[in-house]
C-alpha cells in the first residue's frame, strides 16, 4: 500500500475586520484554533472544500474565490515515522451569510479580531497568523 500526503482545503474568511476561526476536537491540533477546513473529496476542487467544510463546521456559508497559498503540515513521531502529512490549500472566500455555530469536528467557531491572530493571544494551529498576513495583502 503507497501512503501519499491528503489534500485538505482551508477557507480563510474576512468580514468586518474579523477573521473566522475555529477550535478543533480532534487530532491533529485538537483544542487549538485555525481556519475551517478538511479533506478534499474525489472530483471535488479544493476551492469547492474549502466552502462546504466552512459551511458543514461553522454554518456559514461563503464563496470560495481564489487560492491564496499552500502549506504542507508534516508531523513525525519521535522515532522520526510520519504520522501525518497533508497539502492544505488556503482559499480566500468572501462572507455570504450565516452565524457562526460549531458542528462537526469543531468545538467553538468564532470571529476573531485581527490583532488578536497576529499576536498570538489564542493557543492556534501553526501558521494561522501567517495565512492571515497573506490574506489580508490580498483583500
Amino acid at each position: 500500500m503507497t501512503k501519499a500526503p491528503k489534500l485538505a482545503a482551508l477557507a480563510v474568511l474576512i468580514h468586518e475586520g474579523k477573521v473566522l476561526l475555529v477550535k478543533r476536537k480532534n487530532e491533529p491540533d485538537a483544542g487549538l484554533w485555525g481556519y475551517p477546513g478538511g479533506h478534499v473529496d474525489l472530483g471535488e476542487t479544493a476551492l469547492e472544500a474549502a466552502s462546504r467544510e466552512l459551511f458543514e463546521e461553522t454554518n456559514v456559508i461563503a464563496e470560495p474565490l481564489n487560492y491564496l497559498t499552500n502549506f504542507d503540515v508534516i508531523d513525525k513521531d519521535p522515532d522520526g515515522a510520519i504520522k501525518h502529512h497533508f497539502l492544505l490549500a488556503a482559499v480566500l472566500c468572501q462572507y455570504k451569510s450565516g452565524t457562526p455555530m460549531a458542528q462537526d469536528d469543531v468545538s467553538d467557531a468564532q470571529w476573531i479580531a485581527f490583532d488578536d491572530v497576529l499576536t498570538s493571544k489564542l493557543a492556534m494551529s501553526k501558521d494561522v497568523d501567517t495565512l492571515l498576513r497573506i490574506a489580508l495583502e490580498k483583500t
